[in-house]
């Protein structure tokens, strides 16, 4: 059998969690081949995941957190491709409990480690985005990159009143980094803007109450538009939408709102977004290890809506399908219905914390639980 999961929040690496998988149930079935492939969707992991499978070598920088403090990153070499995670940079485990805000967390650092990653020669860099602490649609990248515009790497609340000759230099900066080839790995599929976009769906578990939420889409949406009013005839005209088309397809780009809305703003500079789970699962050789396997468990913190967008467990459940592999998940909790289950190619999930009431429990020992849950598991699912 093989166990493909995604790391469990800031509880489990996708390596750990991987790891108290095979252990509780090799107690339950001692007799099975179990085969380990940790996962990554752009978000946290996603360096090490690649580095375990593609080998190259790590290369350490120091970059501006989230609140503007020194954190350590690592950029993986592998020939002219380089390979960065901006959750080293963004990471919502970077800011403790009470002091998250996403009106002002920047996303800084991520464009100080792409700068990082182009300065080491590459010609292509990829990089991942999720788990993120930040909301501002990418802006603070744009500054960590060199536009000279200090104001937008202020948080995502500061941008309510940014106008187009903020933003003189966007053109110049993109033309700069024409030569190099970006690839973003998005952890999500979810447009800039709207009822699941990086404001009203993800920014409420990055401390934001619902006004702060509120004032963050209009924000992000008024530097989108004087962003891309900027950029005016450098972006590629839609020729049956007109000259505006080119903007419109920014902002509903599938994974334009990851990590708080920087997959937009990478798409600014000319960026090419792709779904993080596909990118990885490609480079693990995850459909050689499907056809061989009986069975494969994967599994994530919380499987809810946002798993059903482009996330490691239901990217793994499409390529079991294919296969013809029952998908079994487990998570820390299950918030999906059986019939958005059956749609998304999950044979069967299962929580480690039954109720709300378990989940601290369960929090208390993340390792201990899932380990306990999996050996269960694996009395049903065992051949």
């Amino acid at each position: 059998m093989l166990i493909a999961p995604d790391s469990f929040g800031t509880a489990l690496t996708a390596r750990e969690a991987a790891a108290r998988i095979a252990s509780g149930w090799r107690r339950a079935a001692p007799h099975d081949e179990v085969t380990a492939c940790p996962l990554s969707d752009g978000g946290p992991g996603f360096v090490e995941t690649l580095h375990a499978s593609l080998g190259g070598s790590l290369v350490a920088a120091t970059v501006a957190g989230p609140l503007g403090t020194a954190v350590p990153a690592a950029i993986l070499v592998v020939g002219d491709t380089t390979y960065v995670e901006t959750a080293h940079a963004l990471g919502l485990g970077l800011v403790p409990a009470d002091r998250r805000d996403p009106t002002l967390t920047s996303t800084r650092g991520a464009g100080e480690l792409i700068g990082a990653a182009i300065g080491t020669g590459a010609r292509r860099v990829v990089v991942g985005l999720g788990g993120s602490s930040t909301n501002d649609a990418g802006a603070g990248a744009l500054v960590g990159l060199g536009l000279d515009a200090p104001a937008l790497a202020a948080g995502g609340g500061a941008l309510a009143d940014v106008a187009a000759a903020d933003l003189v230099g966007l053109r110049e900066l993109r033309e700069r980094l024409a030569g190099v080839e970006l690839v973003v790995a998005t952890d999500v599929d979810v447009p800039l803007l709207g009822l699941q976009g990086a404001s009203a769906g993800f920014a409420p578990q990055k401390g934001a109450t619902p006004q702060q939420a509120q004032d963050l889409e209009g924000a992000l949406a008024t530097f989108a538009h004087a962003a891309i009013d900027a950029l005016g005839d450098a972006l590629r005209p839609d020729l049956l939408a007109g000259p505006s088309g080119a903007g419109r397809r920014l902002l509903t780009a599938p994974g334009a709102g990851a990590a708080g809305g920087l997959g937009f703003g990478l798409a600014l500079l000319g960026a090419r977004l792709v779904p993080g789970a596909a990118l990885v699962a490609d480079a693990v050789g995850l459909d050689e290890r499907l056809a061989v396997a009986d069975v494969v468990v994967t599994g994530e913190g919380r499987f809810d809506w946002q798993s059903l967008h482009g996330k490691v467990t239901t990217g793994v459940a499409a390529r079991a399908l294919a296969h013809a592999v029952p998908a079994v998940v487990l998570a820390g909790e299950v918030l999906v219905g059986r019939r958005e289950l059956s749609a998304a190619g999950v044979t069967a999930a299962y929580a480690v914390a039954e109720g709300p009431d378990e989940v601290a429990v369960a929090l208390a020992d993340a390792g201990g639980s899932l380990e306990r849950r999996a050996e269960r598991v694996a009395r049903t699912w065992s051949r």
